[in-house]
């Protein structure tokens, strides 16, 4: 199953705009970084101009130009007004259109408040969760970050952060059901999440949180926008056992998808199309193998109906999901 890319044309500073003003996508700037770093890198091929000759026309590192054109990072203005300068750009409509993508660029994020609880890797997962038109996930150890109860957040936060005070906690479980809101806004991104069967049966933060979970799940699965579908035990081995994977896909039709791959402290971001098609397929294989929603939904109020009255916190060893 795949669900198909969409078209249309580039977009224009008042679309750009337009979209800053809807709930999702207005709080991130994942898109006009992404858009920008595009046309940027479009417009330096054109004129044979290699990173390291930008780069040291602008007096910024290689790595900087780098990123900038994968979409990572803003731009000082004035930097992005001597690259349009350099690659050619005299039309002033043209001038002004990328100008207004980069002061879309460099708006802060609104997850830049928690600054403390949110690593310098995770921003770009944020921003780009934000924006996002599809998201499509698999977890095999944890539910989802997005449709976790604040209390099961809150279990899975203190088994990777049982050191710090209540308030850093507190503060990270605030974060995650801050981003949460995007699932209920006019632009909500269609979200298509498979969980292994195991991830469902560990009883974190003990059997009535994680009886509250389930049922959260499945109400959550209701909704039109949300698909939720478990990988159950009798499916065997398959393709994505070795970890977490998420792809996300931007609204605008030029935007590469992203595959995002969590680590213990760090992530990375494959966004090679041979990479990103791997995972598709592998996503792809997921979706068919796994239970569809409905059986999901039945398999779930049968777990829940198994979690004893009382139950110990389980301890968990390995990877704590950040997201």
């Amino acid at each position: 199953m795949r669900i198909s890319d969409v078209s249309g044309g580039e977009p224009t500073a008042r679309d750009a705009e337009q979209d800053g003003r809807e709930d999702g996508a207005a709080a991130s700037p994942a898109v006009p970084r992404k858009v920008l770093g595009i046309r940027l890198r479009r417009l330096r091929e054109s004129q044979y101009i290699s990173r390291r000759e930008a780069a040291e026309a602008i007096r910024v590192t290689n790595r900087k130009i780098e990123d900038l054109e994968h979409g990572r990072t803003g731009c000082a203005l004035r930097d992005v007004a001597d690259l349009l300068t350099i690659y050619g750009v005299t039309d002033e409509s043209e001038r002004a259109v990328l100008t207004a993508l980069a002061q879309q660029a460099n708006t802060p994020g609104w997850w830049q408040a928690f600054q403390g609880v949110v690593p310098s890797w995770l921003h770009t997962y944020i921003g780009l969760e934000q924006a996002a038109g599809v998201i499509r996930t698999y977890e095999v150890q944890f539910v989802p970050g997005l449709l976790q109860t604040r209390e099961y957040a809150r279990a899975v936060i203190e088994l990777a952060h049982d050191e710090e005070p209540e308030a850093a906690v507190q503060r990270r479980v605030d974060l995650r059901m801050r981003r949460q809101q995007i699932l209920f806004g006019p632009r909500s991104p269609r979200v298509w999440a498979v969980i292994d069967e195991a991830a469902l049966r560990r009883p974190v933060g003990g059997a009535a949180v994680m009886r509250a979970q389930l049922r959260h799940l499945s109400a959550m699965s209701e909704q039109p926008h949300v698909t939720v579908q478990i990988m159950p035990f009798s499916a065997g081995g398959h393709a994505a056992a070795g970890g977490p994977v998420t792809l996300l896909r931007l609204p605008e039709s030029e935007l590469p998808d992203v595959v995002y791959l969590e680590q213990l402290d760090s992530a990375s971001y494959l966004e090679d199309e041979a990479d990103i098609e791997a995972y598709r397929r592998v996503t792809d294989r997921l979706v068919t193998r796994s239970l569809p929603p409905a059986e999901t939904r039945g398999l779930l109020r049968r777990i829940a109906a198994e979690l004893p009255d009382t139950e110990p916190t389980a301890t968990l060893a390995g990877h704590f999901p950040v997201h």
